[in-house]
């Protein structure tokens, strides 16, 4: 998943070397921690957050289905 982030993320921002993924993992709940550039969050979130709510779709469909944890994404600048 992270892969996947990352992918995604790095040819939409114009600081890729600056793209960063943070993994936390409880009993329920899976958090991926998007470091951008402070200069590329617009690009990351889009207009009324349309490219992180893209994103965030795209991640989710490549979580197994048998997994009964929950996935959050954040998105958070450097």
């Amino acid at each position: 998943m992270k892969e996947l982030i990352e992918t995604i993320v790095r040819p939409l921002v114009a600081h890729p070397e600056s793209v960063r993924i943070e993994t936390d993992e409880t009993d329920r709940l899976i958090t991926f921690r998007l470091f951008v550039h402070k200069n590329d969050m617009g690009k990351v979130i889009g207009k009324q957050g349309r490219v992180a709510k893209a994103i965030r779709t795209v991640a989710f469909a490549g979580v197994p289905a048998h997994q009964q944890k929950r996935t959050v994404i954040e998105i958070v600048d450097q």
